[in-house]
């Protein structure tokens, strides 16, 4: 069978983040969805997305597929009523569709098809916010997927450790000096990942690949950070996807970060009102503050975005993609893609010399700046002009 995963109806609620790649590709828990469902499937997978990202994330079709809606995090029992799927065949929740069976060429009518409704618990990805409020959940079921019937590298005896049943180091994981306490939640420990010595980390906690905590850290439950990242400072309930950096002194909680951000020294993101209440987010669907009914949310960050020392983001604050930000005082709580500036005003930030900084910092990873990079953030630059004002 062939396994296609679309964005569904919640793709404009999860931008920034969708702007540069498919809801598949956002990383919650361990790992992102797409990897999910390609681990609990048994299959690689393909992608129905927005036509400009699609030279990127092509869509591979043969004659039987099950298109799978990514805005859903597969489970044991979801994945194998979807692998029951036959010809006609539709697996709703309420009046969404979860995943259907679908011919080469077919033309999709729902009102032919044996449809059934979906009632067990399953989580969801349909709100930006939902990253950072669901990720502690999703990092216990990642854990228990991940690490069944194998077996953790030793925990090195220099650590001070709190239910070390509860932790995974995978091969050529680095810790020294470090405290653990996993007591309210799994900590996971990726591939060559590094956390260095005098941090402290409290679970539920997911280091990726080849990612670095540095010294004295303070990393509280509920936060990811994603491959090749490197995090300093204290960080709470937060998802960083990858590729991003906040390695200094400094708070950000309740908040996501892209791939290929950069917080410098001492930025502090608020994720609490003076006032106790609900916070609002920028909504790119209404162009307004949509209600999150949540008290706690820090900063949503688009890719590629970037921000000097001293930084200051008030509560509920969205930056869109390759937004650079800097001096003092707080810059307003939504800022689109391509700006720069700060609390006095904000200029276009010119695709010419965003693309520079995107081809050196991604060199310096040794991963190139292609060109359909280039065609994609051109045409973020163009959708989101009206949005800036010179």
């Amino acid at each position: 069978m062939n396994y296609i995963l679309f964005d569904g109806a919640s793709r404009n609620a999860l931008l920034p983040f969708t702007y540069t790649r498919p809801v598949a590709d956002i990383r919650i828990g361990i790992l992102t969805i797409r990897e999910k469902w390609e681990k609990h499937l048994g299959f690689t997978t393909s992608t129905v997305t927005e036509d400009y990202l699609s030279e990127k994330y092509p869509l591979v079709e043969l004659e039987e597929n099950v298109m799978i809606n990514a805005s859903y995090l597969p489970t044991s029992a979801l994945v194998d009523r979807i692998k029951s799927l036959k010809a006609n065949q539709a697996i709703f929740c309420n009046d969404e569709p979860v995943a259907f069976f679908v011919a080469e060429d077919q033309e999709v009518d729902f009102e032919n098809y044996e449809i059934t409704q979906w009632d067990k618990e399953v989580l969801t990805v349909k709100n930006t916010w939902d990253i950072f409020s669901k990720n502690e959940k999703a990092i216990g079921l990642d854990f228990e997927f991940l690490t069944k019937d194998r077996a953790s590298l030793p925990i090195p005896s220099s650590n001070n450790v709190i239910a070390p049943e509860n932790v995974f180091l995978e091969e050529g994981a680095k810790l020294e000096f470090v405290t653990l306490n996993a007591s309210n939640g799994p900590i996971y420990i990726g591939k060559d990942a590094e956390i260095m010595e005098g941090s402290s980390i409290r679970g539920p906690f997911v280091l990726c690949e080849h990612a670095t905590i540095k010294m004295g850290a303070k990393i509280y439950g509920g936060t990811t950070v994603g491959p090749y990242s490197k995090v300093g400072g204290e960080v709470t309930n937060s998802v960083i996807f990858g590729y991003s950096n906040k390695g200094h002194d400094g708070f950000i909680g309740n908040s996501v970060l892209g791939e290929w951000c950069n917080l410098g020294a001492d930025t502090n993101t608020s994720n609490l009102k003076n006032n106790y209440a609900p916070v609002r987010l920028w909504s790119y669907e209404t162009e307004g503050f949509a209600k999150t009914g949540l008290q706690f949310c820090g900063l949503m960050m688009g890719d590629h975005s970037k921000c000097g020392i001293n930084t200051m983001f008030n509560t509920g604050t969205v930056v869109g993609v390759n937004a650079n930000i800097f001096g003092g005082g707080f810059p307003r709580n939504f800022i689109p893609s391509y700006s720069w500036g700060g609390s006095g005003g904000f200029t276009t930030y010119l695709t010419k010399k965003a693309f520079e900084v995107a081809k050196v910092v991604m060199s310096r990873r040794n991963i190139e700046f292609t060109e359909q990079d280039v065609q994609i953030l051109e045409h973020v630059f163009e959708e989101t002009k009206s949005w800036r004002k010179d």
